[in-house]
């Protein structure tokens, strides 16, 4: 018979935070392929989420947009009241958007501080915490880490580095809370990977050689390296792993 296969997670609804760029998007898009309904949300720029829904719907998947400003007094609850108008529970929930640096030590404000732990680490406390209840039994967490918080390689990015390890222990100990219910709970730690917050190594060779000298495998990731591990977690495959620190950085922790 003809047709087209059936996606590994076909039937299940999946919510995808800052899915409209970079890793995020390219997270959304994998999950689309693999069959999942696609929450793409998005903090500011409607447009990207729009094309990322599009390019899902393009290759055969399902997909809708979502806008809320993470980091604010009720973002989660904002968040979740505006994906319950188009869904009907969830699946799996991957918390990856993120302020992605921070300024260095000697200079940072308590202000942008406070910012990257409200973006980093309190949205998708929150997000966990309401999405528990709309998560089904045996659904999937994902939370996206950074290689940094388990090494000084960038000592400058300290306030971003940590708001990271503390993710890590959300995830470490949300996975004992939530495996009576057969909910895995998992970080992915990617290293440098091209995207738009990447720019500063555009047309900088230097910078992009070092870069990769960071990694065993001598490059800069992408965006489906990353979102292939994701995919993993999000799967069946992945039932009997939970709390884990996924090192998805080419080898730069090595």
């Amino acid at each position: 018979m003809g047709g087209v296969a059936m996606g590994v997670l076909t039937g299940r609804t999946a919510l995808v935070t800052g899915g409209s760029r970079g890793i995020g998007r390219g997270i959304a898009e994998r999950l689309g392929r693999d069959g999942a309904r696609v929450a793409v949300h998005y903090g500011t720029n409607e447009a990207a989420a729009k094309e990322t829904v599009a390019a899902i719907e393009a290759a055969g998947g399902e997909a809708f947009a979502l806008g809320q400003e993470l980091g604010v007094p009720g973002d989660a609850e904002a968040l979740w009241a505006a994906f319950d108008a188009h869904a009907d529970g969830l699946d799996i929930l991957v918390n990856n958007a993120g302020i992605g640096a921070s300024s260095p030590f000697a200079t940072i404000t308590e202000e942008e501080f406070g910012r990257v732990f409200a973006v980093n680490t309190k949205a998708p406390f929150f997000l966990a915490r309401l999405g528990a209840e709309r998560l089904r039994d045996g659904g999937r967490i994902v939370n996206v880490s950074t290689g940094l918080s388990r090494s000084a390689l960038m000592p400058d990015l300290l306030a971003y580095s940590m708001s990271k390890a503390a993710l890590d222990v959300l995830t470490r100990d949300l996975a004992k809370l939530l495996g009576p219910r057969a909910i895995t709970v998992n970080s992915v730690a990617p290293g440098v990977v091209a995207t738009d917050n990447t720019a500063w190594l555009d047309g900088d060779e230097e910078a992009r050689a070092r870069a990769a000298a960071y990694s065993a495998l001598g490059g800069i990731g992408s965006t489906a390296e990353i979102a292939d591990v994701v995919a993993f977690l999000a799967s069946d495959d992945a039932r009997w792993v939970t709390g884990a620190w996924i090192d998805a950085t080419g080898g730069s922790m090595t």
